[in-house]
């Protein structure tokens, strides 16, 4: 298809992201960053779980105050409801006998989630919701679910089409409560009921300036149920008068994969892009793949979103390693948002990852990430998936080692003094500063092996 011209991206976002100051929106200046209380602003998270408003308040209070502290500013917010931890509480109304009134919402769900989205926006954090969560609706969850025909008191299996279990992954995409809307099934005794659902969640995010709206976790559903929520959403915004932003996250790892398409060729639907799956890819690839779909859409620039990187210790994503690796990658090559994903397939907030903030922070000070441009053109004796680069010529080089490593910098037009600072990036230390001649190819060593932070600053 045809993509639409840089100025026609520009009246689309102005028209529909730009709203109120407070608003987080594309960035006027730069709209691969966002925008938000009229400054610009780099989101970089690290949480220790993907629905925190199903929190107890004393437990969300202390983790929001922990991510304040370091600089995490960006959480995810599924809107899910899966009964992991005890206290997770359904939208939905329960009735003496134990059956679900689906006509009646549950206060408490709906109360947590304002008191989350009032205490994160009292931080400046921003949040990304999920409306929907394709692992809420299969296997173990479904059969205690209100939606689910056997435990409401609305509809029957034969009413709703809706069988009592699913046991597959939902990746193969065989529940029919995905394909409800006109252009798929029109099954409109359960479309009425989730859009009563997803109708209150609007009425509340509406009401806040720091929310983002994703329609689903990493989904594999059909293009036509993305579209349909996208325009409900924005209709309802549009409506009430307030200015948002839009995305999906699609399932498939591969960024340059067709399916991916479909947010990416919609920056009329799509106000940014989540690329949270390229965080299945490893080393040099990872970093590829970014770059491939930034020069994809380069006459349409958006917001490229991360909010989930995978990778810890006894994950089933990757290794510590892998994690760190992935979240530096994207912070240097230009990604609007990074977040740690929570355990026990990412890092959360623990130690490592909020020491990665810290730094990403103190590298912020010296010069904005928006005015930094990932590429290594200028290294060379560099082995692949070595080290990367981010650099603003002349100003300021910020380099992440990923195992220690020597690679030469072309400083050959820079003729300046640099100030030279070494961060462990695990211990979150300064290690050293000293000062360095530029001028010609400079040879850089990390101090020691795993993960470094090196960055140059002219003087």
């Amino acid at each position: 298809m045809k993509k639409p011209t840089f100025l026609f991206l520009i009246a689309i976002l102005f028209l529909n992201c730009n709203g109120t100051k407070e608003n987080i929106q594309p960035w006027s200046k730069n709209l691969w960053y966002w925008e938000y209380q009229g400054n610009p602003i780099m989101l970089l998270g690290a949480s220790s779980d993907d629905n925190l408003f199903q929190w107890p308040k004393e437990m969300l209070i202390a983790h929001l105050d922990s991510m304040k502290k370091v600089g995490a500013n960006y959480v995810r917010c599924t809107m899910s409801d899966r009964q992991d931890k005890g206290f997770e509480a359904y939208p939905f109304a329960k009735n003496e006998d134990g059956k679900y009134d689906l006509n009646q919402l549950n206060k408490d769900y709906f109360d947590r989630f304002k008191l989350f989205l009032k205490e994160t926006e009292k931080r400046d954090i921003i949040v990304q919701i999920e409306v929907w969560d394709r692992f809420d609706y299969s296997r173990n969850h479904w059969p205690v679910h209100p939606y689910n025909p056997q435990n409401n008191l609305n509809y029957s299996s034969e009413e709703s089409g809706l069988a009592r279990e699913y046991p597959d992954h939902p990746g193969r995409n065989v529940q029919p409560f995905f394909f409800t809307t006109p252009k798929q099934q029109k099954n409109e005794t359960v479309l009425q009921y989730q859009k009563r659902r997803v109708d209150k969640i609007l009425e509340i995010a509406f009401q806040f300036p720091n929310v983002l709206y994703c329609i689903d976790n990493e989904t594999s559903g059909e293009e036509e149920w993305a579209t349909f929520w996208a325009e409900y959403i924005q209709t309802k915004a549009d409506k009430s008068g307030k200015e948002i932003c839009i995305t999906q996250m699609w399932d498939a790892w591969d960024l340059t994969s067709e399916q991916h398409k479909r947010t990416f060729d919609h920056p009329e639907r799509y106000r940014f892009c989540d690329v949270s799956q390229n965080n299945q890819k490893k080393g040099q690839v990872h970093w590829d793949n970014f770059q491939s779909v930034k020069n994809y859409i380069s006459d349409q620039p958006r917001p490229m979103n991360t909010v989930k990187t995978y990778g810890a210790d006894g994950g089933r994503h990757g290794t510590t390693k892998n994690g760190i690796e992935r979240w530096w990658r994207h912070v240097l090559n230009g990604v609007a948002s990074a977040r740690f994903h929570r355990p026990s397939s990412g890092l959360g907030l623990s130690e490592i990852s909020m020491n990665c903030v810290k730094i990403a922070r103190e590298i912020e000070k010296i010069t904005p990430f928006w005015e930094l441009e990932g590429g290594n053109e200028l290294l060379t004796n560099r082995e692949e998936n070595e080290a990367y680069l981010a650099s603003k010529p002349g100003e300021t080089y910020v380099l992440f080692f990923t195992d220690g490593g020597e690679v030469d910098l072309d400083l050959s037009a820079d003729k300046k003094n640099f100030k030279v600072q070494w961060y462990e990036v695990r211990s979150g230390e300064l290690i050293s500063a000293t000062n360095l001649k530029g001028g010609s190819n400079i040879k850089l060593k990390a101090p020691g092996n795993l993960e470094w932070v090196l960055v140059l600053t002219a003087e």
